[in-house]
């Protein structure tokens, strides 16, 4: 069944250029799993949970990796490479690097960076040398139109591998994300084993896309190497346990359980409407071999009954079910990059890790062009060097100037540019004010109708929208013009409510762009200062009930966990941008009289912004028409 809805918004990041990513509105319109969605709860509607594996999850994240996980990471590099030496020309135009498990660089100083070193698991290293930036490390073409490449699209999920499974138009609340986090489920299913053989038993929509048998060995070799799913639950926000997603809530603007909900709510969907049905071919859990050498006496067998040189672990993880699907998205969230147009996974090269050093290593994003073929040339994605490298060097590339949260909800860590005092980076340090119309304003349907119709034709606005503010070095705290045009019209009201009469239908939008009234202005300019307060004051909440909690009979403190610290970093950099944005508003609560507003603009366009008197030649009223100057006889 088809269920008619209203667009809504699925924000990705795009690159605009060389070190920069813009925040795009994509529409989205169809079918959707739920109509109607209740506000996310607080976090008092959360269960608190208890601190049980919090010990467990910062031991996975200590400051050396341990030697079995090192030993494993080992293991699914090399299987990478040899995956790329056998096969890697066939896709990669080309691929001048290797896998391989990296260690935190020794000229890290501060505390904050080296604890977050130890989330990192593997890195691209340069196999061949680049004298200058700007060169092609690696470079994948795309092939969406039928998916037989490694590179995946959203559009593969609904025009190929599920083109007849899920239903015509469909859309759910994740978006793109949650379309590439199918696809991804689908190639794990499509590794299952049978855990007592480790025979292949492939599962999923296990014919689809269809590749060359080399290029499927290098995907293959991909997801292998992804992080498990109990990695992850010490690497991502979406797995953290539920009492530090509680405190992730309280202490950013940006709100982990509205993103929880969607992922929650097209999961329960796609769980009662198509996996469920199919248990066969959607397992709730699939068993994936990984030859991963396993520790034994050398004078007997395994317990499995392998020998020693056909070692392999038989790891379950979860797949078409709900904690699945979250997983998925976890893993889509922190390796998917938007290039020529779309979201996109891009295997291989997603290795290459982060940097934002101003004096070191790699900080270009990757980025779309054209790759030449034996068929021609194709649209693809291309990994360039930073700088000159050296054989060995690590290659990294930016993830984009985004906020501190984002940061943390799309890649588990928060980077030094997030907190830094460079004024090359203070677009980084970011807060979010969210906005919505009232839903007992008199005028809330024709507000929705300027909205819907009358803002951005490729991307109309939504009654409800979300607008960052920014409060780095050299920031003046000065709001994005677009939010403060929202709330203008959202404000409108009173003696102002006549611009909504249909007469002034298609300009009301454009009048929204400068103040309208005094009272309008000061209605708006209140709403931001509240929202600021409000956000301050939730922080300082979160951080004197830490300090109670960590703080021990005797007096001294416990040392937070990694996950709290974590928060705190967020909190830090967010509260900038709230105090910068209050502290700016705040001044312009006391110049509302000092600004021109919609009636003096529209007298001064009709020429009627000054007393008029018969003395004045011309006053604007065109050629030698004025009051009273006609010369007839009555």
């Amino acid at each position: 069944m088809k269920i008619n809805r209203s667009h809504r918004y699925f924000f990705a990041f795009a690159s605009t250029g060389l070190g920069s990513i813009s925040r795009l509105a994509i529409p989205t319109n169809g079918f959707s799993p739920s109509c109607v969605r209740p506000a996310w709860p607080t976090s008092t509607h959360r269960v608190r949970a208890m601190r049980t594996s919090t010990a467990i999850r910062d031991s996975l994240k200590s400051d050396c990796i341990d030697d079995d996980r090192a030993k494993r990471l080992d293991t699914l590099a090399n299987l990478a490479n040899e995956a790329l030496a056998s096969h890697g020309n066939d896709i990669f135009k080309p691929f001048h690097a290797r896998v391989a498990v990296v260690m935190p660089p020794s000229t890290i100083t501060s505390d904050d960076e080296k604890f977050q070193q130890s989330f990192r698991r593997l890195g691209l290293i340069a196999t061949q040398p680049f004298s200058k930036a700007d060169q092609t490390v690696a470079a994948i073409p795309f092939y969406d139109t039928d998916g037989s490449g490694l590179a995946l699209a959203p559009s593969m999920a609904t025009d190929v591998v599920y083109k007849h499974v899920l239903p015509e138009g469909y859309d759910g609340w994740t978006g793109d994300v949650g379309l590439l986090a199918m696809l991804l489920l689908n190639e794990m299913a499509k590794l299952h084993v049978d855990a007592s053989t480790g025979d292949p038993s492939p599962k999923g929509v296990a014919d689809l896309p269809h590749r060359q048998p080399t290029i499927q060995s290098l995907m293959t070799a991909y997801v292998a190497a992804l992080p498990s799913y109990e990695e992850m639950t010490a690497l991502h926000p979406l797995l953290w346990n539920e009492r530090d997603q509680e405190l992730l809530q309280s202490s950013s603007t940006q709100k982990i359980y509205r993103l929880l909900d969607d992922i929650d709510d097209d999961a329960a969907w796609l769980e009662e409407h198509l996996w469920k049905a199919d248990r066969q071919t959607f397992p709730e859990t699939i068993s994936l071999r990984i030859p991963i050498p396993i520790p034994s006496d050398d004078d007997h067998d395994h317990e499995d009954g392998h020998d020693n040189d056909n070692d392999y672990r038989i790891e379950q993880r979860p797949c078409f079910s709900p904690r699945g699907f979250r997983y998925a998205v976890a893993l889509v969230r922190s390796r998917s990059f938007f290039v020529d147009g779309s979201l996109r996974l891009l295997p291989f090269l997603d290795f290459a890790n982060h940097d934002d050093d101003d004096d070191g290593f790699d900080s270009r994003e990757i980025s779309g062009g054209g790759i030449g073929t034996l068929w021609g040339s194709a649209k693809g994605a291309f990994l360039k060097s930073g700088k000159a490298l050296s054989v060995g060097d690590e290659v990294k590339i930016s993830y984009g100037p985004k906020g501190p949260a984002e940061y943390l909800l799309d890649h588990g860590f928060v980077p030094d540019m997030c907190r830094s005092s460079r004024p090359s980076v203070a677009a980084a340090i970011t807060a979010e004010l969210t906005f919505e119309v009232d839903d007992g304003d008199r005028f809330r349907d024709d507000k929705l109708d300027v909205l819907e119709y009358d803002t951005y034709e490729s991307a109309p606005m939504e009654p409800r929208q979300s607008f960052d503010i920014v409060g780095g070095v050299g920031s003046t705290g000065e709001p994005d013009p677009a939010m403060m045009q929202f709330l203008r019209l959202v404000k409108l009201g009173g003696k102002d409510a006549f611009l909504l009469e249909s007469i002034f239908r298609k300009e009301v939008w454009g009048f929204m762009s400068e103040p309208v009234s005094e009272e309008n202005e000061r209605q708006v300019v209140m709403e931001v200062i509240d929202a600021c307060e409000r956000a301050l004051e939730d922080m300082e909440g979160v951080e004197e009930e830490e300090k109670e909690e960590n703080e021990e009979e005797d007096g001294k403190i416990t040392p937070p966990s990694q996950n709290a610290r974590l928060c705190a970093m967020v909190r830090e950099s967010e509260r900038r941008a709230l105090e910068r944005t209050l502290a700016y508003m705040k001044q312009e609560s006391e110049a509302l009289d000092l600004k021109e507003y919609y009636q003096e603009r529209r007298l001064k366009s009709l020429g009627l912004d000054s007393e008029w008197s018969p003395e004045d030649d011309d006053v604007g009223w065109g050629g030698t028409r004025v009051p009273g100057g006609a010369n007839y006889d009555w």
